[in-house]
């Protein structure tokens, strides 16, 4: 979905002159939205997603919901996302559409309406059961169109300097497997690992402050008390979640941001980092063990001991 990026276009004109009179009319009450993906009614995942509902218009949030499945979201990324012409007839190719489209006001209805709910949001929830290590298809669809290039990001603005760097994200989800086959040593591997592509591939790639996820450990096979147990986890969790710090990556800063230099580490970052004994995140291990709970735990106040970002903060990570 990659290519060429204008961010000359002049955001007082198209899409982003709606989206900013939209924000505007909800600017005075501070917007969660919850992007919810499950079919059936009186499911866990609905028990959790009302009660982030309850709990953050207890707090004065204004809630917005997208049940994905109950608007019928369509998720394949197609023609029809783009109104009028297309740039190039010949050779199709969405990014680009896509990109000259929302510059021009020409994406279809539904993506302008999502699009519009993430500018006015400063959380977003994602809600879902685990689905083949990932998003259900019709969460992923709804990433692949709604976060689309120039709306979402540029090569000029990624990680810790994208477009939503003021905007905080999370995953709340379910499992069918319990936390030992998610372990380094169990049979699925490390989940830091699994949730390493939708964490930082997704929502930190496009700025997002990315909040610790809430897993929810195989709720289907644990009695009544332990799932009540697990909401009321999250029913506290969600009382001071504004004040939570969020995951570490690595920032931009650190890394020769060209295709000459190849968007590689630089020499100089290279060699402080070889005397730590972990690697940076879990996806920039540089052949290290990987730094303990890097996707799953935010680290403690700088100064508190133990994480990375305890030593330089500023230089070699990013929130």
């Amino acid at each position: 979905m990659y290519c060429n990026v204008f961010d000359s276009f002049d955001k007082s004109q198209g899409i982003w002159k709606y989206l900013k009179m939209s924000t505007q009319m909800t600017a005075q009450k501070k917007t969660v939205l919850i992007v919810y993906a499950h079919q059936s009614l009186g499911s866990f995942n609905q028990a959790a997603r009302d009660v982030a509902v309850n709990v953050l218009e207890e707090q004065g949030y204004r809630v917005v919901v997208s049940d994905l499945y109950a608007m019928n979201f369509r998720a394949a990324a197609t023609r029809e996302d783009i109104l009028g012409d297309l740039k190039n007839p010949d050779l199709f190719q969405y990014g680009d559409e896509t990109m000259h489209a929302w510059m021009e006001g020409r994406l279809s209805e539904d993506i302008v309406e999502e699009q519009r709910k993430v500018q006015e949001a400063e959380l977003i929830i994602f809600q879902f059961p685990l689905y083949w290590f990932s998003v259900p298809a019709i969460m992923k669809g709804w990433m692949d169109r709604v976060l689309s290039q120039g709306f979402a990001f540029s090569m000029e603005k990624m990680y810790n300097n994208g477009i939503f760097k003021d905007k905080k994200a999370m995953l709340a989800f379910s499992t069918g497997a319990s936390k030992t086959m998610f372990q380094p040593d169990g049979i699925n591997g490390d989940i830091n690992v699994t949730l390493w592509p939708l964490q930082n591939g997704t929502l930190h790639f496009c700025g997002f402050q990315v909040l610790a996820p809430q897993i929810f450990w195989g709720p289907a096979h644990c009695p009544a008390p332990v799932r009540t147990s697990m909401l009321d986890g999250w029913r506290d969790r969600l009382q001071g979640l504004s004040a939570e710090r969020p995951l570490t990556f690595a920032p931009c800063e650190l890394f020769d941001l060209s295709f000459p230099g190849g968007f590689m580490l630089r020499p100089d970052a290279r060699e402080e980092l070889n005397s730590r004994p972990h690697g940076l995140t879990t996806g920039h291990h540089l052949g290290k063990p990987l730094p303990p709970d890097n996707q799953t735990e935010a680290p403690p106040q700088s100064g508190a001991g133990g994480g990375p970002s305890a030593s330089r903060p500023t230089n070699f990570t990013s929130r």
